[in-house]
């Protein structure tokens, strides 16, 4: 049996519209259990930190893996962490940048599915990234890490 980690890192990628507006990117979780759920489902773009490593590095390698896309910041915003329902702590930075867009470049993980059928299917980690504006971000996201959302407006608003 595999332990899982009880910490993550993430980045979570700002940008001004230009309208004017606050929006956020943010990863849909792939895989059987979310594919039909999307209010309070979404998360920053985050993973595991391995035995000793960094969190910020952990986080910037996430956010590559993930998206495809190099964060190309000079300043990063400290958001802290939050411990979400699963008791899993979540440490994130903030970035000023634009999404290039594209599908997610993600890890998978194999799962029995359907249950108990003996078939063991391949799922990506994430199988969406899209920008919200805040207000619709604080819905999608994971309810403990709306958090992020008022620690970052605070910053830059």
């Amino acid at each position: 049996m595999t332990l899982r980690s009880s910490k993550s890192a993430g980045l979570l990628l700002y940008r001004r519209s230009p309208s004017g507006t606050l929006e956020v990117l943010l990863a849909h979780p792939g895989g059987p259990f979310f594919a039909r759920k999307d209010e309070g489902a979404w998360s920053i773009p985050k993973g595991e930190i391995a035995a000793l490593e960094d969190p910020f590095a952990c986080a910037i390698r996430e956010f590559e893996e993930e998206t495809g896309q190099k964060p190309l910041a000079r300043n990063y915003l400290d958001l802290g962490s939050v411990q979400q329902r699963g008791g899993k702590h979540v440490q994130a930075w903030a970035f000023e940048g634009e999404w290039s867009g594209g599908p997610p470049r993600s890890n998978t993980f194999q799962l029995e599915w359907p249950p108990k059928s003996g078939q063991i299917l391949e799922f990506p980690e994430i199988d969406r990234l899209e920008l919200f504006p805040l207000p619709v971000a604080r819905r999608k996201l994971n309810a403990a890490q709306a958090a992020f959302l008022d620690r970052l407006s605070a910053l830059v608003l």
